[in-house]
């Protein structure tokens, strides 16, 4: 009983999406349909008998392929997890001049509303994706709009024939119902081939989006190096620096009441002393900040577990002491489960976290899990956007699962080999 209640479930579920993608598939030529439909009832004596059918024809099917590949590439993410990338090209951002006028990346416009609407313009009609997306609304309805239209058709085909008196009318009915029954569990999985095949970016547009990623990256690397220097540069001058002069300055003293003041000039070396110390301290922090000295002697395993008794979080790290990477993808992760560890404790107010790190043969994946209020997201000037640009540079990604009320789970991923 219960095998057949779980194949009548994939019968009405596959007879659903059957019908799902024989609409889409046909939307578009439904709509050269409407066009033949007006231009025959205006009739061979009307000049716009065949100018209007031509000009909804193709604005119809222009104004059509994005949203139906869209909806088809949401389809199959749905039902099959199978990701179809679009590859559209992404408009780059607008910026106002000195001169008062706004640059889209392609023109000199007046107003920001001008140069986005110039933009939008160019940007939709120059991308090749149109081209793809045009050949898949051409070849959809043959392909997988025949195969998904054959439940329907069937069920159609079953209600006309059983309701009629006559034997071969019924006979027919039967076939179609058989025919429905049948196919409904798998007609509709032609589309993901189809799809597949036709949808994907080509490796022209994989190309350029790679191209711009990487630039996107080395701008980004870039900018946060500079800022690291200015950083380095700052704690050096307002710290270290201002202590290592005092110091100097101390010790001449010190040498000069050597002899007149002696119990003066131990007074100032015991000050320099301590300024020293202190100036040492400052000097191992700063370093610390760079890269932790525990990080490049154990490993991630072993800086992550130092870093979690640091932590005011009651934190359980798992991990393979032995893993090794290399030294920037180290650095990269360490200082993620530090911004995450912060986050946990400054904006989540989690009291536990656990930590976990493993690595298959291809990729590292760092899992940060706190006990926290949840709600994190990546905000436009957040941290973990920052962070997701740090993973970037070596083709990490960063997945965050935060519902409201908690718990949070962010995974970091990034593709490498252990040392």
């Amino acid at each position: 009983m219960r095998q057949l209640g779980s194949w009548l479930a994939r019968v009405g579920v596959g007879f659903v999406r059957a019908c799902v993608v024989a609409v889409v598939s046909f939307l578009i030529p439904a709509v050269w349909a409407a066009a033949v439909a007006l231009g025959i009832w205006w009739g061979a004596g009307n000049p716009w008998s065949w100018v209007a059918p031509f000009v909804l024809v193709c604005v119809g099917t222009l104004a059509l392929s994005r949203p139906v590949c869209r909806m088809v590439r949401f389809l199959v993410a749905r039902w099959t997890a199978t990701i179809l990338h679009a590859g559209y090209r992404q408009a780059p951002p607008v910026t106002r001049l000195s001169t008062g006028y706004w640059w889209n990346g392609f023109s000199y416009e007046r107003t920001s509303r001008d140069a986005l609407l110039d933009q939008r313009w160019r940007v939709r009609w120059q991308d090749p994706a149109n081209w793809r997306d045009l050949r898949f609304t051409a070849i959809a309805p043959f392909t997988a709009g025949v195969v998904a239209s054959l439940p329907p058709a069937g069920a159609a085909a079953a209600v006309l024939g059983l309701t009629q008196p006559a034997p071969s009318a019924r006979l027919v009915g039967v076939f179609g119902l058989v025919v429905a029954v049948a196919s409904a569990p798998y007609a509709w999985r032609c589309v993901e081939p189809v799809a597949a095949h036709f949808l994907r970016p080509s490796p022209a547009m994989v190309m350029a989006d790679r191209v711009d990623e990487l630039t996107a990256q080395r701008a980004d690397a870039t900018v946060v190096q500079a800022a690291e220097i200015r950083r380095i540069e700052r704690d050096l001058h307002d710290g270290a620096q201002a202590r290592l002069v005092s110091l100097g300055l101390s010790l001449a003293t010190a040498e000069k009441l050597m002899e007149a003041d002696p119990a003066q000039a131990r007074a100032l070396m015991r000050e320099a002393r301590a300024g020293a110390t202190a100036s040492l301290t400052e000097l191992r922090d700063l370093v610390r900040g760079i890269n932790p000295p525990v990080l490049n002697d154990r490993g991630l395993v072993d800086a992550v577990r130092a870093l979690a008794l640091d932590s005011p979080l009651e934190a359980e790290v798992s991990g393979d002491i032995r893993l090794r990477l290399d030294p920037p993808i180290e650095s990269a992760l360490y200082f993620g489960v530090a911004e995450l560890l912060t986050n946990a404790v400054k904006h989540a107010q989690a009291s536990r976290a656990r930590i976990s790190i493993a690595q298959d043969d291809t990729t590292i994946v760092v899992d940060v899990e706190d006990d926290g209020r949840g709600g994190a997201g990546e905000r436009a000037d957040g941290g973990l956007v920052g962070l997701c640009r740090r993973l970037a540079i070596f083709d990490g990604t960063l997945e965050i699962t935060s519902p409201a009320g908690g718990p949070t789970r962010v995974r970091m991923m990034v593709p490498c080999e252990s040392l």
